[in-house]
């Protein structure tokens, strides 16, 4: 399957010298979810980060005190890591540089699940980390179906409407899978029919694209997060996206 979106795959964009993606769900995550329970075993939970904070600093992110994700920016997503079940796991953002603490949270990390610590902000001020934990779809989607989840995090470009254009149709034809996805929202998990399409993003109720991706050619059962963050190229910037693959 080729997935090849129009968008950064070698750098962060907060960030220019680090990995843009440091990787996505692995075969450790396919089989972690679906093992089986045996007695006095306890299922871990799968947790990774997703950093679509727009004016924070470079980041170091803990749980439970265990590192999962250093030195990390704006367009960044880890991959999975285990960690034992809590209904109050302790979560913590510092700076990566001095180590001085943005934010602490406490979230509910579930056994046998896999789960996303997303960083936002508020647009507003370094330091406003915001911490949300999201749970992701750990099953394959239908048989002749994808499953797309989307987080709006692009403050300059607004609310935004999605598209997954089939090859032998345009723009025009298609409707949106989500519409006025507003900045710090989600949409999804949103399925459709699994053929090629170009993923079309644009500011919401109009047609002039901000992002266009290359044809994705999806055959079935994919599941994937898309971010979705403003460019710091120019100060009228188009859309960029990250896609990290839930399940393959």
């Amino acid at each position: 399957m080729d997935e090849s979106p129009n968008h950064r795959t070698g750098r962060a964009l907060k960030l220019p010298q680090r990995a843009f993606m440091a990787g996505l769900s692995t075969a450790l995550v396919l089989g972690l979810s679906s093992c089986t329970n045996v007695a006095g075993f306890t299922p871990t939970s799968l947790v990774r980060v997703i950093d679509a904070s727009y004016i924070a600093p470079a980041v170091n992110v803990y749980v439970e005190n265990t590192l999962f994700a250093g030195n990390i920016g704006q367009g960044y997503i880890s991959n999975y890591g285990t960690a034992t079940p809590s209904p109050a796991a302790q979560i913590k953002v510092t700076q990566a540089t001095g180590g001085a603490t943005l934010v602490a949270a406490a979230a509910t990390l579930n056994a046998g699940m896999q789960h996303s610590i997303f960083l936002t902000d508020n647009g507003a001020s370094p330091t406003a980390y915001i911490v949300t934990v999201l749970e992701d779809q750990q099953t394959p989607a239908a048989a002749g179906h994808s499953a797309f989840r989307f987080l709006n995090q692009a403050p300059r470009t607004g609310a935004v409407d999605v598209y997954m254009v089939p090859g032998s149709s345009t723009l025009a034809n298609t409707i949106p899978l989500c519409t006025s996805l507003p900045v710090g929202s989600t949409c999804g998990y949103v399925s459709f029919a699994s053929q090629t399409v170009t993923m079309v993003i644009t500011p919401a109720g109009m047609v002039t694209p901000k992002f266009t991706s290359t044809s994705l050619a999806l055959s079935g059962g994919e599941v994937r997060t898309v971010v979705i963050v403003d460019s710091q190229l120019t100060n009228d910037p188009p859309v960029q996206v990250v896609i990290a693959k839930d399940v393959d």
